[in-house]
């Protein structure tokens, strides 16, 4: 069992370091309400599509009200707002930076713990929080984290406000006892009419080309769909998290070789050096609260 754990962790692993590159490569050939609407859309049939393959479909039929509208609720949050936020970042920041302020998301996680969850902030998780954020000053500011003169303050800001928005929403989404595909298919159902409709309200659509349709298929499959089944299915096949939650750490390190080799950008030392504090805070406080299910 523990074998075929880590068989799903490196898919899903692998899955998510090859998201940033997609991301820009879609952008190429739409705007970010474009991508989120048709991402979104992708994902809900692909795991509709899930739920019939498991026989799951029945649990969808069957779910209270209140129930669904807390689902819907979550959907706002995640893809919606959350998306919406983290494709902003990527359009106007290298693949590299927005996708290494993002992955900070475990840092607010403890952060957020404290009002939300009534978790107290122990030494050791204040040093864990205070060495990622120095990580965060030193890619946002290219280096000179003394300087405070940030290359990109509103690219930089939305990169880590959108990790606040998804620890927010894997803090409530845990108190939600359903199915976790049935609530993965129901947050992006929602969140695709929501998309939906600020797309067809805001966005350009001569900006969208069906060149770039490939690039938002893979997203909306890889994702932000079956890489959450791989993930899943490694935690449930583990016979303890901790032995597959540790490979996470390989995504943003891998991502950056996509982003190079693929896209061609040249890794800034200060993204490297920003990434291993960021990287080394996460490693410290991740005693400190139970890790959550995501990259």
């Amino acid at each position: 069992m523990q074998k075929k754990a880590y068989l799903f962790a490196i898919l899903a692993v692998i899955c998510w370091s090859t998201v940033a590159t997609a991301f820009k490569i879609a952008l190429k050939n739409c705007d970010f309400l474009q991508l989120l609407f048709f991402s979104s859309l992708v994902s809900s049939i692909v795991l509709f599509l899930i739920l019939v393959f498991q026989k799951k479909i029945f649990l969808v039929r069957n779910i209270s009200r209140s129930s669904f509208i807390h689902s819907v609720l979550l959907g706002f949050l995640n893809p919606f707002l959350y998306y919406t936020i983290l494709f902003k970042a990527y359009s106007v920041l290298p693949a590299q930076e927005a996708m290494t302020l993002n992955y900070t998301w475990p840092v607010m996680l403890v952060l957020l713990a404290i009002p939300l969850l009534k978790q107290s902030l122990t030494l050791k998780s204040m040093l864990a929080v205070l060495i990622s954020f120095l990580g965060i000053f030193i890619i946002s500011t290219k280096g000179n984290p003394l300087g405070f003169n940030f290359s990109n303050a509103l690219g930089d800001g939305l990169a880590i406000g959108s990790s606040v928005i998804w620890a927010l929403f894997w803090i409530y989404n845990v108190k939600d006892k359903k199915d976790d595909v049935v609530k993965l298919f129901l947050n992006f159902l929602s969140g695709s009419l929501f998309s939906g409709i600020l797309m067809l309200l805001f966005s350009d659509f001569s900006k969208f080309s069906v060149t770039g349709l490939p690039a938002i298929v893979y997203i909306g499959i890889f994702e932000m769909s079956v890489t959450f089944v791989f993930w899943l299915s490694a935690l449930k096949y583990s016979s303890s998290a901790d032995k597959v939650s540790q490979l996470i750490f390989l995504s943003p390190f891998l991502s950056l070789l996509f982003i190079h080799f693929i896209i061609g950008e040249n890794i800034a030392v200060s993204t490297l050096i920003g990434l291993f504090f960021i990287t080394l805070g996460i490693i410290i406080q991740q005693t400190s609260l139970i890790f959550f299910k995501r990259k």
